[in-house]
């Protein structure tokens, strides 16, 4: 039996972009029969490792650059049907807390309920999600033992699988996210998801 094509997907709550991309892939991975594999990794320690700036800060001088950004991320919405989605008001955001979090919370077999909290929360609900009574209070409003999590984020196995998934995504090439690998071929952007569903179908 021939084994299934995996998307990896480099991922950290913090970019919108990644957020937008998680909407879509699931139903690419269903259509080319591959497996959806998020890696979470910190996207300012992948900034701090290759030397990259966020979009707000690299172009923020550029003038209609961020304009034009925000253009394609309405028509990238409009065009997947993508319900609810703004712009959080505290971005950016600091991802530490929330980040280990995901990694505690698929420890603890609660990964996929946290994700989808915590994705409602930044990216829907536009909660300050660096803001441990926020997160706290987020988890427990989805039934999630926030107490728990919120303490299994200091578990120092825990922060040492953040670093290390980071430092390898480095290591693969990656200098931002959303960043997707099908083999060893790797894409950048959420306007790259055709050629990965396309890599993935072939």
């Amino acid at each position: 039996m021939t084994k299934p094509v995996t998307i990896d997907f480099i991922y950290d709550f913090g970019s919108p972009n990644a957020y937008l991309a998680r909407q879509v892939l699931p139903a690419i991975a269903e259509r080319t029969g591959a497996k959806l594999n998020i890696i979470p990794c910190l996207l300012g320690g992948i900034f701090k490792a290759t030397n990259n700036r966020s979009p707000g800060e690299a172009f923020g001088e550029v003038k209609g650059k961020l304009a034009y950004e925000g253009l394609e991320t309405r028509r990238f919405v409009a065009k997947h049907a993508i319900a609810g989605f703004r712009m959080n008001p505290h971005f950016p955001v600091n991802t530490l807390l929330i980040m280990r979090g995901l990694i505690a919370a698929r420890r603890a077999g609660v990964g996929e309920a946290y994700l989808e909290a915590v994705e409602r929360a930044m990216w829907q609900a536009g909660e300050k999600m660096d803001d441990p009574q926020v997160v706290r209070r987020v988890l427990a409003a989805a039934g999630l033992d926030a107490e728990a999590l919120l303490a299994a984020t200091q578990d120092p196995e825990v922060k040492a699988e953040l670093v290390a998934n980071t430092e390898a995504a480095v290591a693969r090439g990656v200098f931002g996210i959303p960043t997707f690998f099908v083999g060893e071929e790797m894409f950048f952007g959420k306007d790259r998801l055709g050629q990965v569903e396309e890599a993935a179908a072939a």
